[in-house]
């Protein structure tokens, strides 16, 4: 089956449920970590008729298995940032199944590539190895094809200078970086941007006091001097992405959707706020359905908020702050 055709595409309700139950039928037959987890739940895969029946595994899996379909060989393998001491991996067999979904829900939200110039503000993520983060915003770089777009690492008067410059010239530019970052840099320099985007991917644990996020948006607003505050929210375990154009409403390419569980009962479903459950069909060849550690509510039919995480997972570098 061609899945890179059937995935990256527009979704009715329907088209996406059935293309749902055609990926758990490949994965439950597939991934060995998959199948042993719904024998212990005591699902059976013949009785998974619609979307609702699916079962989500739980992301710590990826921290103690291979969450993989044994079907080729591995392209390579994502980590999480382990602040605990605990990695996930995330084992992708086929790369351009994660740069066609990464593409795509960039140029789904944003438009072309091209048209911008990429800026990113990462330090945290370039000093460890293994960050799908990175590799996603190297292949950004390299398409926008733009002299100034790179990677500026502990290059403050640099980035600065270059941000002035495409401001002077109307130039459209995405300033990508981690919460940290992004606060040390407006501590130096306070802008009045015009046809910049600032986008942050979260990241305070352990470099500055955490802030709720509504706190953070209004310091960086206010130090960027742009109206709203745009974030990326994705994770080591998947291949797609959320986005948010501000307000902490974020919305998911066609390919990807959100359900909510009860705290308490992990196989619950159809909730409108609790922890967040996550369908993406581009994670063919590891698992599409996990059921995450974060916590969120849906704010209406295609937007959902990240209220924060569970007191005991993991802080990874997904795009949360704890509140």
């Amino acid at each position: 089956m061609n899945w890179i055709t059937k995935i990256f595409q527009e979704h009715s309700s329907d088209s996406f449920g059935k293309l749902a139950k055609d990926v758990f039928d490949f994965q439950a037959s597939k991934n060995l970590v998959y199948q042993a987890y719904l024998k212990n739940i005591g699902c059976k895969p013949n009785s998974v008729k619609t979307l609702e029946d699916i079962p989500f595994i739980p992301v710590e899996l990826f921290k103690s298995h291979k969450v993989c379909c044994n079907i080729k060989a591995n392209d390579i393998s994502f980590l999480s940032s382990g602040t605990l001491g605990l990695q996930s991996k995330h084992i992708v067999q086929d790369l351009s199944i994660y740069e066609s979904s990464f593409i795509g829900s960039f140029e789904y939200f944003y438009g072309k590539i091209e048209d911008y110039t990429i800026l990113a503000l990462l330090p945290s993520y370039l000093e460890r190895e293994g960050s799908s983060l990175i590799y996603m915003c190297e292949k950004l770089i390299q398409i926008s094809n733009k002299k100034e777009s790179g990677f500026y690492l502990d290059e403050h008067e640099k980035l600065i200078q270059t941000i002035e410059y495409l401001e002077s010239n109307n130039r459209k530019t995405i300033l990508l970086g981690v919460s940290f970052a992004l606060m040390d840099l407006i501590e130096k320099k306070s802008f009045q941007l015009k046809n910049t985007i600032v986008m942050e991917t979260g990241g305070m644990k352990g470099r500055r006091e955490e802030i709720i996020r509504e706190k953070l948006h209004q310091e960086l607003k206010k130090g960027f001097g742009v109206k709203q505050i745009h974030s990326e929210y994705g994770m080591t375990e998947l291949l797609s992405q959320a986005y948010s154009k501000g307000n902490g409403c974020y919305k998911c390419p066609p390919w990807m959707k959100v359900s909510f569980r009860d705290v308490t009962d992990p196989l619950s479903t159809n909730k409108k706020q609790g922890g967040i459950n996550i369908i993406d069909l581009a994670n063919i060849y590891s698992c599409s359905f996990i059921a995450t550690q974060d916590l969120g509510k849906m704010v209406s039919n295609n937007c959902f908020e990240v209220l924060g995480r569970y007191d005991q997972s993991d802080v990874r570098g997904c795009n949360l702050l704890t509140q």
